[in-house]
């Protein structure tokens, strides 16, 4: 018997098969992300990639309106730099999210017209964080001339 070895091996000039590029549907594609690709990632993966992005300072007011009695507090909260509605009826919850910097006159308005509502909240950057009420939004006010 005579051992093989791996350079012993005959290569035809010309092979005999060649695949379809339909089956190399990857030979094209580029060594980085498309900015469409980047925008489609989700948030928290993108978090973990590339870490936090650096965001503005928000305050974000959310509050229920059960009867549609505050129509003065709908109007502001559309008003708001960013707003959402969770929900229909009166189960939907009202997210008007503010950066500071612009009117802080707004922020206090509006939660003036929704403090004493049940399941009224205020977070901070999106957070729930102590004293939001009693601390933030009194620093915030102070930048009211």
């Amino acid at each position: 018997m005579s051992a093989s070895h791996p350079t012993d091996r005959v290569r035809p000039e010309r092979p005999r098969y060649r695949p379809l590029e339909r089956f190399w549907p990857y030979a094209d594609l580029t060594e980085q992300p498309s900015e469409e690709e980047l925008a489609a990632i989700h948030p928290d993966l993108r978090q973990a990639l590339f870490g936090a992005p650096p965001s503005k300072f928000s305050i974000t007011i959310v509050f229920r309106d059960p009867d549609g009695a505050y129509p003065r507090a709908l109007k502001l909260a559309r008003g708001a730099n960013e707003y959402v509605v969770v929900g229909e009826g009166p189960q939907a919850r009202h997210y008007a999210r503010f950066f500071p910097g612009d009117r802080p006159r707004r922020i206090r308005d509006l939660y003036y017209l929704v403090a004493d509502l049940p399941e009224t909240e205020v977070l901070i950057n999106d957070k729930a964080v102590p004293y939001a009420r009693e601390l933030w939004l009194p620093l915030v006010w102070l930048l009211i001339r």
